[in-house]
């Protein structure tokens, strides 16, 4: 009989709860579980040029699919590199383990070559970090690990020191069951009836729906008509309910358009549904209703009338039947009227002279993206002015989605979360919306496309530029600085390591280039150099934010730069995307 390591018991129980492959950079203590994978059948290695780019990858599968993703970082340095996509995991409430290798057990607390604390380390962006300190502990607590990631939702590391899985495993493997899907939870019928007496009481109500609508689709709508409802919505949200939508008003915060903030602030009461929403001076603080099935969210961005604790889907459809229908419907009809002429001031703006304008007007840009993606693509997105894009740009429909670092706001995350989506999806288009930063960052994940050949479009918006940070330092009454670059041609980076490019740099070339792009059977890279002056404003400005502005305006056109200000002001006047003061 074979000996059986503690790494082979490790790979066994993964193939058990259903695990294909792991993310990662061999080498060093990790190897005993590597060679464990290498002779097991059902799991493969994914090499990773960094282990920051495994954990995207791991993060957006068990995103997409809702099932468990694993990453993997040899000792020291190979480990923490993964903290960054481990963090966007965790936030995003993404079922990731993460194996950490360690040093040799007996070295620990030495100050050992490549020594650190995993467990401390580790310990803020997972539920559950716990070391293996003997074989005895296997394989037990690799399975509390993956039922704590699977039922609580985010990221459980395990610590595993190199010495440790090479030994002989101690206990048999066994069998590993795991409870399928998620139970709902329904509110007692006491907040029932609070909210819908609340409902019926109040005679406007704005419906403000984060990614917890997941699936309550019809029960949102059905709630809309009854109380003749504005929807408002988060990023996060977006995808799962502005389709289909007769009372959509567009989305707040940062990157908000439309008429959602007039919609919460104006209306009698606002019922937020399965949002953590964070950015509370775009919420009223007053006359507000929270229902989440996390308890810990309850009134902690925003003061509360009522705090209901139930699944978005299962509290609607035990409120519903006790809503009255309502007959007056001039406020929702007001705000669609509101926003559609928001949304037709802004498109008209960016259209005129768009195919005549160079560089390329990148909400242009979008929306052509938009038009020629498939039906079911899952777009990527890189944090900073790509998420603007996005938000405003691209449609949902039921079956497209859009995931990002929406909660954790890191940059890089686009490509290495394309990766995973893409391995995890190989019949559906992935699209990378990448920033020339967050591209930049982590370039060397264009060699892992190339190596396993995996079909992924990347459009790379290119302005070089640090876009949203120029704002934020516009806004905050600084003259940008350090946010403008030497231009660089990813396109040549591309081809020079086998991925498809196109470089565009006329409006009149763009459909054309993306369109072959994303039918070209391989990786494809079409890299869009765009206007560096188009800055996305908030909808609502604060008055500091106004006098920020301003303020930085005067700086530069003293330190000399009316021309780049001027340039600034045109471009953003010109298409309407900023309001700026």
């Amino acid at each position: 009989m074979s000996r059986v390591t503690v790494a082979d018991q490790f790979i066994e129980v993964l193939g058990q709860v259903g695990v294909e492959r792991i993310y990662g950079v061999v080498g060093d203590s990790l190897n005993p579980i590597v060679d464990a994978v290498r002779r097991a059948e059902g799991i493969d290695w994914v090499h990773v040029r960094n282990e920051e780019a495994g954990a995207f990858a791991a993060g957006a599968q068990a995103m997409l699919s809702g099932r468990l993703a694993v990453c993997a970082g040899s000792c020291g340095p190979g480990n923490t590199h993964l903290i960054q996509g481990l963090y966007d995991a965790h936030r995003n409430g993404a079922p990731v383990l993460a194996i950490a290798s360690h040093i040799q057990s007996t070295e620990i607390g030495t100050g050992f070559f490549q020594e650190t604390h995993p467990q401390q380390i580790f310990g803020e962006c997972s539920h559950y970090c716990e070391l293996v300190s003997s074989p005895e502990q296997m394989p037990r607590m690799l399975r509390i690990a993956i039922a704590t990631a699977l039922g609580r939702g985010g990221v459980a590391v395990l610590v595993v020191p190199g010495d440790i899985a090479a030994e002989r495993a101690v206990h048999p493997t066994g069998t590993t069951t795991l409870p399928i899907g998620h139970s709902q939870l329904v509110p007692t019928p006491e907040q029932v009836h609070e909210l819908a007496d609340a409902l019926n009481r109040s005679r406007t109500v704005t419906l403000f729906c984060g990614a917890g609508v997941t699936g309550a689709h019809q029960e949102v709508m059905a709630l809309a008509a009854r109380v003749h409802s504005p929807i408002g919505h988060t990023l996060r949200g977006k995808e799962w309910i502005q389709y289909d939508n007769p009372y959509d008003v567009g989305m707040s915060g940062l990157l908000g358009y439309g008429a959602c903030y007039e919609a919460c602030h104006e209306a009698d009461l606002l019922l937020m549904l399965g949002t953590d929403f964070p950015y509370d001076v775009f919420l009223p603080q007053a006359h507000t209703i929270q229902v989440d099935h996390d308890a810990t969210r309850l009134g902690r961005r925003t003061s509360l009338d009522q705090a209901v604790h139930g699944d978005v889907g299962a509290t609607l459809r035990a409120v519903l039947p006790l809503v009255e229908q309502k007959s007056d419907r001039a406020f929702l009809d007001r705000m669609l009227r509101h926003h559609a002429g928001k949304l037709e001031h802004v498109v008209n703006a960016y259209t005129q002279e768009a195919e005549d304008h160079v560089p390329i007007h990148p909400e242009h840009a979008a929306r052509v993206l938009d038009e020629l993606a498939a039906d079911d693509a899952i777009f990527t997105v890189d944090t900073g002015m790509c998420n603007v894009w996005a938000a405003r740009y691209l449609t949902p429909n039921g079956q497209r989605r859009v995931i990002g670092s929406f909660r954790h706001g890191t940059m890089a995350n686009a490509l290495p979360q394309a990766i995973g989506a893409q391995l995890d999806n190989p019949h559906r288009q992935v699209v990378s919306l990448s920033g020339d930063g967050g591209l930049g960052m982590l370039l060397g994940e264009l060699l892992t496309v190339t190596l396993h050949q995996l079909p992924i479009k990347i459009v790379v918006f290119n302005n070089s530029s640090l876009g949203m940070v120029k704002l934020e330092m516009l806004v905050d009454g600084m003259p940008d600085y350090e946010t403008d670059h030497t231009p660089v041609d990813y396109s040549a980076i591309a081809r020079a390591v086998g991925i498809h490019s196109v470089r565009v740099e006329k409006p009149t070339d763009l459909r054309s280039a993306l369109g072959d792009g994303l039918h070209h059977p391989g990786p494809a890279l079409i890299e869009l150099v765009t206007d560096p002056n188009v800055l996305e404003i908030p909808p609502h400005l604060t008055t500091e934010q106004v006098r920020g502005f301003a303020l930085a305006s005067a700086k530069v056109v003293l330190g000399g730069g009316v021309g780049r200000m001027l340039d600034l002001a045109r471009a953003n006047l010109r298409y309407g995307t900023a309001a700026l003061p």
